[in-house]
């Protein structure tokens, strides 16, 4: 989570050629030198303040960012299949629990997110493609509903029964929309006592 926020903070501001070499420091005559270390110090002063202090004590009196990347890089990366088996740890193990569905939702997609990141799957305008995220699609549409509270049971039901199976954004429509009604169903002198309190602001004291 922090490489992949800093490489879009320093995408943006156009200074990742200063982590991944593209910027390549010149000789200490140029006439671009001063310019250059200047740049590098504020993108290692961005860099150590991202940075927990035991961290920050490591890689302090390294002189480049890009050698400060590399070395956060080498200290912390972890492979992909190990990546990838936490992750997916995660995921299984996954349910709403005591959580809204709202905030189920925001933890499970997070997870997705990263996932997505690290398999990067490419983008084609084959045939192949469109078969390849529809059944990503309806295995985050499982893993989605398998962690629902079983009272959810009915919607549930009614969605597996859905051919085609609809998307991940319509089905978090619709359970968006059955957790407001139960809301409302669980109180049902909202309407009323929202009303009466109206009336009696409105009503002149005689």
């Amino acid at each position: 989570m922090w490489k992949r926020s800093m490489i879009l903070a320093l995408s943006a501001k156009n200074k990742i050629g200063f982590i991944d070499g593209s910027i390549e420091k010149p000789n200490s005559n140029s006439p671009d030198y001063h310019n250059w270390n200047i740049v590098n110090s504020m993108v290692i002063s961005w860099l150590l303040n991202s940075l927990s202090k035991e961290i920050v004590e490591s890689v302090l009196f390294l002189q480049t960012a890009k050698e400060i990347w590399n070395e956060i890089n080498q200290m912390y990366e972890q492979s992909n299949g190990a990546l990838i088996f936490q992750i997916q740890k995660q995921l299984f193990s996954l349910s709403q629990g005591s959580d809204d569905f709202s905030t189920y939702f925001t933890k499970i997609k997070r997870i997705w997110d990263e996932l997505k990141t690290i398999h990067e799957i490419p983008n084609c305008s084959c045939g192949s493609a469109a078969a390849i995220n529809k059944f990503l699609e309806e295995q985050m549409l499982v893993q989605l509903l398998m962690g629902v509270n079983d009272s959810y049971k009915a919607i549930r039901g009614q969605i597996l029964m859905m051919s085609p199976l609809p998307s991940v954004s319509t089905v978090h429509s619709l359970l968006i929309h059955e957790e407001r009604q139960r809301e409302i169903s669980a109180n049902p002198n909202l309407t009323t006592d929202f009303i009466a309190m109206h009336v009696n602001n409105s009503t002149p004291n005689y």
